[in-house]
């Protein structure tokens, strides 16, 4: 099995892969353009053979680590044959009383906002001295890809120190013009808001939080920001009035004013994406469709008053400020024929809101 792992991991790079799963009793499985598919000529996996490919990547401690709390999370580095190169972030995990595992490939070269046709306004984003910035979206949607593509622009234009918080590494970076030291959960902190709060007596000037799970981390991430440092971190949360609730939904009822305040001072804004297949009509691959919320003046004013139903409104009529909506960011793939009308009705969050667009754009021709 060791050699089937390195060829099955070499292969995940060749078909530009999401993702590789292994497991006991099926053949393993990749994940290409958002879909699964089984690798045949390989045969089911047997447990001694799921157990050999996690020993070739695990050291002892982390195998001993895993078999005690029945999961592990880990990345690592690896090299294959022909000079292929990448990082894989893992899961390890009991299904059935059976060793599994998942894979997900962090292409070692950093993608910049341009290459991933992001909106051209998170270059502005990337200038801001102070502020909290979130990434939002499903699980395996390219929210670490963009803040990689952020965090690049940041360490080549600027000359700051960078501070990451993952769980586990996935992007390695170099510094450039920038110091950047990356801290991973359970080897270099205990925690991300432990590793927050010590982060703020480390001289940092951006901070990278993996994800705000709890109170105590979006807490120390309000902090942060309200003390001059520029934050970003992730949420999986659908789209930006759906993110701001879930922060001031995790306090106490009897703090949620106070937060509400402070969070309207300090956000800077929200990009909600999500990874679309093209299809094959459209050359395959997956395009990020996004939907983008900058912090004006009366988008802080709805967080204070707790008006979020209004965010929507508020992103449409923004185009001049770089704002735009998931339907209006689909609606220009159908326009340009990237996307299928069928394939963005199937992402839309509204999908009598993108008709409504499609419609507009042609009574306007």
């Amino acid at each position: 099995m060791p050699a089937d792992l390195r060829a099955l991991l070499g292969e995940v790079i060749r078909r530009n892969a999401s993702d590789l799963h292994i497991s006991v009793g099926v053949p393993p499985a990749m994940r290409v353009d958002g879909g699964l598919q089984y690798v045949e000529e390989v045969g089911p996996l047997t447990g001694y053979d799921v157990d050999q490919a996690l020993q070739t990547i695990l050291t002892s401690e982390q195998m001993e680590k895993y078999k005690s709390s029945n999961e592990l999370d880990f990345s690592f580095s690896y090299k294959a044959l022909g000079d292929l190169e990448a990082r894989f972030r893992g899961n390890a995990y009991f299904e059935s009383r059976n060793m599994a595992a998942a894979f997900r490939l962090i292409p070692l070269n950093i993608r910049s906002i341009d290459d991933l046709s992001l909106p051209p306004v998170l270059k502005e984003i990337s200038k801001r001295r102070r502020g909290l910035f979130l990434v939002t979206g499903p699980t395996g949607h390219g929210k670490s890809t963009t803040l990689a593509a952020i965090l690049n622009e940041i360490n080549n234009t600027r000359y700051d120190h960078i501070i990451t918080i993952e769980d586990p590494i996935e992007y390695v970076y170099r510094s450039s013009k920038c110091l950047v030291h990356q801290r991973e959960i359970g080897s270099d902190t205990e925690s991300f808001s432990e590793g927050l709060r010590r982060a703020l007596r480390q001289d940092p000037d951006v901070l990278l939080i993996g994800e705000l799970r709890d109170l105590d981390t979006i807490s120390a991430a309000i902090t942060a920001s309200e003390t001059g440092h520029l934050v970003f971190g992730t949420l999986h949360t659908q789209d930006a009035a759906q993110s701001i609730d879930r922060i001031i939904d995790v306090f106490p009822p009897h703090h949620q004013t106070q937060i509400r305040i402070q969070l309207s001072t300090v956000l800077t804004g929200i990009c909600s994406q999500q990874l679309i297949p093209k299809g094959k009509e459209s050359g395959g691959g997956r395009i990020c469709s996004t939907e983008l919320l900058i912090a004006n003046p009366a988008v802080r004013n709805c967080i204070r008053e707790g008006k979020t139903n209004q965010i929507k409104t508020l992103i449409q009529t923004g185009v001049n400020v770089g704002m735009h909506t998931m339907e209006q960011s689909l609606a220009a793939f159908v326009k340009n024929k990237i996307l299928s009308l069928d394939a963005a009705l199937t992402y839309a969050y509204d999908p009598k809101d993108l008709q409504r667009i499609l419609l507009e754009q042609q009574g306007a021709r």
